[in-house]
Order: structure tokens, then sequence, then C-alpha cells
């Protein structure tokens, strides 16, 4: 018989819970971060509105606890994060420090898709870069800081929403002159949307087309609540905490937790499972198999390493395995790297119209080419939130017109959207995984190429499991302290154990990274405090920087091994490419202790481009320094390219070859031999400039320009009117 395409949408919905208490407390109340609110208006709000117009087209949704707490307290008026407070005031009475916290963090958003599309929100960006955060607080009148208020908020309405809704339409169209009237009626529309959101998904699931599944409730990552030493399983030379974490009995407490929460929320019990980070292990395998669910998702990695086979990848990849335990069978699908990752980081750079119909072509090149007994099954995993940022319009055109050809397909038998359940129930699988003690072996990994070491292995990170292990003993010297009689101390043990504090350990010194680690150590001061223990002194001062392997300022932490690699680039900074796009697509830049990174993705390998040069050009804003013009044939006497400099960095893309000279006079350069380093692959050119070539006493940002050349003529400034402002503190 031959069998559609069955294909498998998991979104998996999640934001850590940013109290500075556990979970879910009587208190609720103050949100350090607005994220939940924010991306709950666009796209837990704004995608079920959509997936509702295509009822045909089925799928399945992970929204885990942490976040239905959240969008509980939100939609009952019961929470209040520090934006939304911040919206919501007079702007002529701000003070100093609540104009600065304004200018620092309204502008966390994607400039290319969510600023520079509206001209006020635009014109209030540019005046914070070029003229800087003082300039700002002395030249802004209050209409200024009200409509940065206003946009910081309407940026997250959903695309259904504009189009649909007049007054929200209307915000768009008018563009500026916001009041506090305006904005109060702005977030009113927020909550009115996200009331909406868990009824919505009830519906869905009530008629069949979605199929909504937990996850554990503080969203830890479950094989390393078992035992951290099971990284090493995958990376055997990796660092690791001594003594180690191995408190098995917390990850089933929280699975338990996890299906309580979603049996009260919707009504019925959770067939599946999303494990945080896709992260899987035989023990935690044979754990959820002793809960009762029926099937989870794992990474492809996973499956390839218990597998070790040389056969065709659609062939192993796209099924459904039985895996045996001695709890009884569980059902096990596998996302597929590829489409996900595609989605997730890269359709964002295409036309909507290219990236659907580039999907549906490697949807229908995975078909069986004959009949077969047993369809195959695609299962794309992937976030259903921060994949957005990167898209125009925050990704609906691109759904809209891959549904649509869905539909279309469907139509003809060719294509199929399924639910996981749905297809499980109708094709039971057929195929086998297991090995010693009737689970395979090792069936070890996680999302992030088939390792841990996104949440564990970096001295902060090792640290941090180090505060855990103490608190967790300590706990366990309280049997009195269980979880009917003493729960504030459990639910600030959960919030700790999350994985997404673990994550952002190493990446960086910015405010949301900073939160995350005072976040972290609040949940442990919370169990003290519960357990009337006296407070471990370390727990006074943020995580010991250690070994540099938390960058200053910067959002990245690329190891010299994976540094074109693009995953680890994904918390770095990206710089919307303003001229020679048919040369370069993408340009990432980062920093560390040691080194200013940038990296450029071209569109050909890099001994076939036409430029064969690359500049670097770049002084330090209020610091005196010798400046110079840069001597490029054919530079256009405009601004920013007749600007004077204080480094110039010439790299030749053909021989890779890279040249550093310093301004030390109005027209003189000298040579400075701490050159760039350079590392290659393919279209990939990552740029690697010392610290120790920047001042002895380092400027706290520079501002840097990118041109390509040919044979030292002027070609593409890739910068466009305005220099990259690169925070270096």
């Amino acid at each position: 018989m031959a069998y559609p395409l069955y294909v498998a949408f998991i979104w998996h919905q999640h934001q850590p819970s940013s109290q500075s208490y556990g979970m879910v407390g009587a208190g609720h109340g103050r949100y350090q971060w607005p994220w939940a609110r924010l991306y709950g208006t666009r796209d837990y709000g704004g995608l079920i509105k959509l997936w509702g117009r295509y009822p045909t087209l089925h799928q399945t949704v992970s929204l885990t606890p942490c976040l239905l707490a959240q969008l509980e307290d939100y939609a009952q008026g019961r929470a209040i994060d520090r934006h939304l407070a911040l919206t919501l005031s007079p702007v002529e009475k701000l003070s100093p420090e609540q104009k600065v916290e304004i200018l620092t963090t309204f502008f966390e958003a994607d400039p290319r898709t969510q600023i520079f599309p509206q001209d006020r929100y635009q014109q209030l960006y540019e005046q914070r870069q070029r003229q800087g955060l003082n300039w700002c607080i002395s030249h802004w009148q209050p209409q200024d800081f009200s409509d940065l208020l206003a946009w910081h908020n309407l940026i997250w309405f959903d695309a259904l929403t504009i189009a649909e809704d007049r007054e929200v339409r209307d915000w768009y169209f008018r563009q500026k002159s916001f009041t506090l009237g305006d904005r109060q009626r702005i977030v009113s529309k927020q909550r009115q949307i996200i009331q909406g959101i868990i009824p919505l998904h009830r519906q869905l699931q009530n008629s069949g087309q979605l199929e909504i599944i937990t996850s554990p409730y503080g969203h830890p990552i479950l094989p390393l609540l078992a035992d951290t030493n099971i990284a090493r399983t995958v990376q055997a030379a990796l660092a690791l905490p001594d003594p180690r974490f191995c408190w098995s009995e917390d990850g089933v407490k929280q699975l338990q937790r996890g299906k309580q929460y979603y049996r009260r929320i919707f009504g019925r019990e959770s067939r599946g499972l999303w494990p945080p980070g896709l992260a899987v292990s035989p023990a935690m395998v044979q754990t959820v198999a002793q809960l009762r669910f029926e099937w989870l998702c794992a990474d492809e990695s996973a499956l390839a390493q218990s597998l070790s086979t040389s056969a065709e990848r659609a062939g192993w990849l796209n099924s459904v395995y039985r895996v045996p335990t001695e709890d009884g069978e569980l059902a096990m699908v596998f996302r597929d790297q590829q489409l996900s990752d595609l989605i997730n980081f890269h359709y964002g750079r295409y036309s909507p119209s290219q990236a659907a119909q580039d999907l549906i072509e490697r949807l229908l090149a995975r078909r069986q080419p004959q009949e077969t007994s047993q369809p195959r099954l695609v299962t794309i995993a992937l976030e259903g939130d921060v994949t957005w940022n990167s898209y125009d319009q925050n990704g609906f055109t691109f759904l809209h017109q891959f549904y649509q050809q869905c539909e279309h397909l469907s139509r003809q038998g060719l294509l199929q959207l399924v639910t996981v359940s749905e297809f499980i129930d109708r094709f039971p699988p057929t195929r086998v995984l297991a090995g010693h003690n009737g689970i395979p072996s090792p069936l070890v990994g996680s999302w992030n190429g088939g390792d841990f070491s996104k949440w564990i292995g970096q001295p902060s990170q090792n640290q941090a499991w180090d505060y855990l292990i103490d608190a967790r003993q300590t706990l366990a010297s309280h049997p009195e302290a269980t979880e009917e009689n003493n729960p504030e101390a459990w639910q600030a043990l959960y919030g700790a154990e999350s994985s997404d504090w673990f994550e952002a350990f190493g990446q960086g010194h910015s405010q949301k990274i900073l939160n995350s680690e005072a976040l972290f150590r609040q949940h442990l001061i919370r169990l003290y405090h519960a357990l009337n223990e006296t407070l471990p002194g370390y727990l006074q001062h943020p995580l010991i920087d250690q070994n540099g392997d938390r960058p200053l300022g910067g959002h990245l932490y690329p190891h010299w091994d994976n540094l074109t690699n693009l995953i680890p680039w994904q918390v770095a900074n990206s710089l919307p490419v303003q001229g020679g796009n048919e040369f370069v697509q993408q340009i990432y830049y980062g920093h560390d202790r040691q080194r200013l990174i940038l990296r450029l993705d071209f569109q050909r390998l890099l001994p076939e481009l036409d430029p064969d040069e690359l500049h670097l050009a770049w002084y330090y804003p209020y610091v005196p320094h010798g400046h110079a013009p840069l001597a490029i044939a054919s530079l256009p006497d405009q601004a920013p390219l007749n600007y004077y400099f204080h480094h110039h960095c010439r790299i030749n893309l053909h021989h890779l070859q890279s040249h550093h000279e310093i301004a030390v006079g109005p027209n003189r350069w000298h040579l400075n031999p701490q050159r760039p380093q350079l590392v290659h692959q393919d279209e990939i050119l990552v740029v690697v400039i010392p610290m120790t070539a920047l001042p002895e006493t380092r400027p706290d940002r520079l501002h840097l320009l990118l041109l390509l050349a040919e044979q030292g003529e002027f070609m593409a400034n890739l910068s466009g009117e305005n220099l990259l402002e690169w925070t270096l503190s």
C-alpha cells in the first residue's frame, strides 16, 4: 500500500519562571522577565489561532508546567513583571534609574524583523545606538519614553491580531504620540489574548486536531538529575562536579508533578512527554515508562549512537520505535535535526515562499520510493517561540504558505500532518530498540549535538552543580520536610534544578544572564530558609568567574573546535547585513575575556568570492587616540566610510592572510604585530582578534565598520549607514 508521508510537528512552548521564589506560590507577584507575557501575546496566543484555521492539519504541542503557571498568573491578573510595571508608569515621573533601565532593556528585540519595520521604533533605536544612553536621558522628552514603552509591547502582537483587531491596527498606523491610556489599553489587550491561550488549546485538543503533552515540572535535564556522570558517556574527558549529583528520585517527583499539573489544566492524562533538552538516558527512559507515559521524543543523535548503523538515514530515522523496559513498553520518536534546525535557524533568512517550498520539497524527498507495509513518520521538533524572532511577520506568512501546501498535498494523498499519538494508534511501532537489561545501550544524548555540555562541564556550571549538591544533601538531612508539610522547600529545589539556569551559566554577563544566576541562588536561599538552616555565605555572592569561562559583557562562548558550527552562535549577537547581501548572508559577533570574535557566513566558498578582501576598521568613542582615514581605492566620501579610525585590519579572503595596523597620527598607520587569527570552513570565516591588540586600559565599547574590497578597491559596505556599536563591558 502506498502511504502518504506522515509528519509530526512537536512545538515546545517553554519559558522559565523568573520569580525569585518557587514555580507556583501563593503570593505570585513579581517576575523579573516579561517573556512569558510577550511570547504569550505573540506566539502562544497567535499560533493557536493560526492552527485553528487549518483543522485538517494535526500537530503536537508541549506546554511546560512552569510556563502554564505564568500564563495563569497573567490571565488572572496576579502577576506583574519589571517591564510591565515600567510600561504602566507615568513617564513624567520616571526616575533616572528607571530611564536607564528602559533605555537598556526596552530594545531587546530583533532589529531587522521587529524594530526596523516600525519607523518610530527604528528612530528611537538609532538615537540610542548613535547618541548613547546619556544623550537620550538628557535630550529625550517624556513623549519619546512613552513611545518606546508602547513599541516595546506592540511588536509582540501576532500578525493575525494586527490584521484583524482594529485597535491594534490603528496603533501600528499611528506609530507615535502614545499616552499612558494607550499603554494601559495595550496591556489590557495582551491580557485578553493570554486569557484565551489555555481554553483555545483545550478546544483544539478536544476536537482531535491538537495533542498537548507535558514535561517535568521544573524543566530539569532528567539524565543529569539521576547521575551527572552520565555526561561522560558521550564526552569521556568532560570535567564534572565531584562529588556527583545523583538523585534519581527528584526526576520521578518532577515527572509526577508535571502529570498532575497537566491533568488539572486539561482534565486528562498526558500520553506523551517532552524531556527538556530532548535529553535521554537508559535510567530516565525506564522511569518514564514506569510512570505510564506512552511515548516520548528524543533527538536523532541519541538514536544514531544507539543504532551505529550505516543504513540510509531516512530508513532508520523516520520510524517509531518500541522500547521494552522492566516496567513495560514505551514508544519513541526521534527529531529530524536537519528539518528542525532549518526552521529554527535558517529559514528566517529566506522569503516566506522560498522557505515554504524548500521545506515541502525536502519532506516529499523523504517519501518511500515504493509501496510498504509501514509508513514513515518525520518528526520535526522545535521551539515554538524564539524560532520566529528572525522571521518577517514572526513567521506567520511562512506558516500560512506552508500549511496551504500541506492541505493541497493532503488532498492528493502525498503528505499528512498528524499528532504523534494518532499515528501510534493507527500504526503501532514494529521496530524495537533493545539492549542490555531490555534498554538500548547507550540510548544517551540530547539535542545539543548529542551531549550534555550545554548544562554541565564549564567551571561556572560545575560550581552551580556543587551548590545544588550541598542544598540537596541539606534537604535530605531533614526527613520531616516532606512535600506535604514543607512544600516551600521542595518548590525551591525544583526551581533550582531547572535546565535554564545551567544553560545560562558560562554564556556571558548580559543582564538576562546575570538575572538567571541571581534567580538560581535565590531558589537555593529560599530552600535553606524553608529548612531553618544556616545560609552558606557563598550564596550571597555571584558564582565565581573561573578560568575566563564567562565572557565579559558578551553573549558568546564558542570553543575553538566549534567556531564554525552554527549552534553555539545562536546565543551571539547578529548584525543585519546592510550592503553586500549578494556576498554575505549573516554576521555574528561576540567576545570573551581574551578575544573579539566575528563570524561571517558568505554566499559562496571563500576562494570563489569576487571580493577578495575583508576590511575591519574601528575606533573607541570618547577615548583620545591617533586616528587616520582608510586608504582604500574608490571609497565613497560619505559617512561613515570617510570617518577616521584607530584600528584597521585587512584580510585576504582567498589566501586567508590578515594584516593589522594602528593609527599613530592624523594620516599615519603603523603595523600592529597583534594580527587577527582566522578560522574557516567552506563558506564560513571566523575572525578572532586578541584582546591584547586593544589598549591596555580596555574601553567599554568600540565602533566597527566592515567593508568588502576587490584588489584594494571598495566594493560593499556591510555595516550600512550605522557603525556597529560593540559593548565590551
